[in-house]
């Protein structure tokens, strides 16, 4: 896609839902980009007591004085002639949903997502989780103009960033929103005085997907190794967190593991089997034992796993499936 060369000051409509979109329209405005608009998810009951919740996005917008819209439907008539009236040149998507072609053509200048992995590896809901989970040791950031199709469109700026051994989702999650806010306010730059340059993203065998994840994807399958497992632990935590099924003394519940340990180990003991004293707890799994490090029991906040054995009555047969 080309864009015109001449320096016509930018009138941005910002899209974006989670806290990972806010970074980025905070750099928007602090590099003093004009943002005549904001589209956010509508506000939502949430948590235990299902109160009414507004998305991040909606809550730093307020904050900044900004326009806010929350369309239920984005081909709704009213919404896009609300659209049409902000009389943006261009759109920013960061973290929202996918958008219908009335919405991505509208601006002069086109609209260009924001996407938290190197395309066109991890294409999909779950790009951080994904690349955790897979064991990967390098990802990043990447921004491209949207097209008809989900994270295939021309890329236009890329910035890597390392996976480390100790990183969870969470904390990879914070880097990538901070670096993909940086990777956003330089697009916009590029865009702005015209001198951007995009590439189509090359055809692959071999993609891996980030597709949504959901409660079966969470479930830990112990028969996969000690580093796969850990891997599926740290990529889903803090959020949605890994999750298994806890049978102890002829009873089951399902217990959710968000920090744990390898220890590499040649034993015979059955995968699942539990060890524990005061101080730690172990499961057997191919390849040595996993030590469980933070728990969450049904109805409990999650604990350091010491807290919890001091509660904790288990019988020899205890273990994890």
């Amino acid at each position: 896609m080309s864009i015109p060369t001449h320096n016509k000051p930018l009138r941005i409509v910002f899209m974006g839902t989670p806290d990972f979109a806010v970074g980025s329209l905070k750099g928007i405005l602090h590099d003093g980009f004009n943002v005549v608009g904001v589209i956010t998810a509508p506000d939502r009951p949430a948590g235990r007591g299902r109160k009414i919740q507004k998305s991040a996005v909606k809550k730093y917008a307020e904050e900044q004085q900004l326009k806010i819209l929350q369309p239920t439907n984005l081909k709704d008539e009213e919404f896009l002639t609300e659209l049409r009236n902000l009389n943006a040149n261009l759109n920013v998507v960061v973290a929202f949903r996918m958008l219908p072609k009335a919405v991505w053509q509208m601006p002069e200048y086109g609209t260009f997502n924001l996407h938290a992995s190197l395309l066109p590896q991890y294409r999909g809901a779950a790009p951080i989780n994904w690349a955790i989970i897979n064991g990967e040791t390098e990802t990043g950031v990447t921004t491209f103009f949207i097209d008809d199709k989900i994270d295939t469109g021309n890329i236009i700026l890329q910035q890597k960033e390392k996976i480390l051994p100790e990183d969870n989702a969470g904390a990879l999650h914070d880097r990538l929103m901070e670096i993909g806010a940086q990777l956003v306010v330089k697009t916009c730059h590029q865009i702005a005085t015209g001198k951007i340059e995009s590439t189509i993203q090359t055809a692959s065998e071999d993609l891996k997907s980030a597709h949504k994840i959901h409660k079966e994807t969470c479930k830990i399958d112990w028969n996969t190794s000690l580093e796969q497992i850990h891997n599926h632990i740290r990529g889903l935590s803090p959020y949605p967190a890994a999750w298994t099924y806890l049978v102890n003394d002829g009873k089951e519940e399902s217990i959710k593991i968000y920090k744990a340990a390898m220890e590499n180990a040649r034993h015979y003991y059955s995968v699942g089997k539990l060890f524990w004293n005061k101080k730690e707890m172990k499961v057997a799994v191919n390849g040595g034992y996993l030590h469980l490090l933070e728990v969450q029991f049904p109805g409990k906040r999650k604990m350091d796993i010491k807290q919890i054995l001091n509660g904790l009555k288990l019988d020899k047969s205890a273990h994890l499936r």
